[in-house]
């Protein structure tokens, strides 16, 4: 049975060809994460991880920004509780981008514009990440007296290691999209009116491709770093055991020997 797209206030969510689009909305207020949109967004991801006919996931944003990171003004409408209302926001952001890379779909980012504080955690988060030539990047945290979240400082001393993680969040060095391609952060920067077609590119490669090679991949390079050889070496043993055994993985070795392209479920 087919799910019914889910609807948002702060999000909009479009499903069209096996891929799915959240585009961060808030065009406003620079797409600035608010507790609202942070409980959408981890709703958001929750459908595509359990929507089995979708196999990529583009998250991008609407305007001139991608995300200009925590919404300041919303926090400070907390008053005295705003330890507590901002852990709510960070723990639902957070269930967002842990359901992103440990679903089955590759996530695609677009960054259409500036992604400051968690704008540039969730930016880089992806399984891939495209950047208008035009997007810039920086942490920005200091400068409202707040640290990192979203996962910057897992995702970030692993992309660009310690040092330049260390620039980045100590002194919210501006990088444009062509630095961020240079220091590692993103796969590649295109022009502002291409951004969207690339994206696409990508996601019917997702589509046409085998999702639990997609699936496998994702999850053998989240244990990597917690592992040592042999039992990396194992898991790989495994994975791709299981892969074989798969009605993907069977489609693909018949395809490769009767020289014709597969075609995956």
């Amino acid at each position: 049975m087919t799910q019914a797209l889910p609807s948002f206030n702060c999000l909009k969510f479009d499903k069209q060809n096996r891929v799915a689009t959240i585009t961060l909305y808030r065009p406003e207020e620079a797409n600035g994460l608010n507790t609202e949109m942070a409980a959408e967004l981890a709703q958001a991801a929750q459908f595509c991880s359990v929507d089995a006919d979708i196999k990529a996931v583009i998250l991008t944003g609407n305007g001139r920004f991608f995300c200009a990171g925590g919404d300041v003004k919303s926090m400070a409408e907390f008053g005295d509780q705003v330890s507590t209302g901002l852990k709510g926001l960070a723990d639902n952001l957070h269930n967002a981008l842990s359901v992103f890379a440990r679903m089955d779909a590759p996530l695609i980012v677009a960054v259409n514009g500036t992604a400051a504080g968690a704008g540039f955690s969730m930016a880089i988060a992806g399984d891939l990440v495209l950047a208008a030539e035009s997007a810039n990047f920086t942490m920005a945290y200091t400068k409202v007296g707040l640290s990192p979240d979203g996962g910057s400082t897992y995702h970030l001393p692993r992309l660009v290691g310690v040092r330049k993680t260390q620039e980045l969040m100590f002194t919210n060095r501006v990088l444009s999209a062509t630095e961020a391609v240079e220091w590692g952060l993103i796969n590649r920067a295109v022009a502002d009116d291409e951004l969207l077609a690339e994206t696409q590119k990508l996601a019917q490669m997702f589509v046409k491709g085998a999702r639990g090679s997609n699936k496998a991949i994702k999850d053998m390079l989240l244990q990597s770093f917690g592992n040592g050889l042999e039992t990396q070496l194992e898991i790989e043993g495994r994975t791709i055991a299981a892969c074989a055994g798969s009605a993907d993985g069977k489609e693909g070795v018949a395809a490769f020997v009767e020289k014709r392209k597969p075609e995956f479920e």
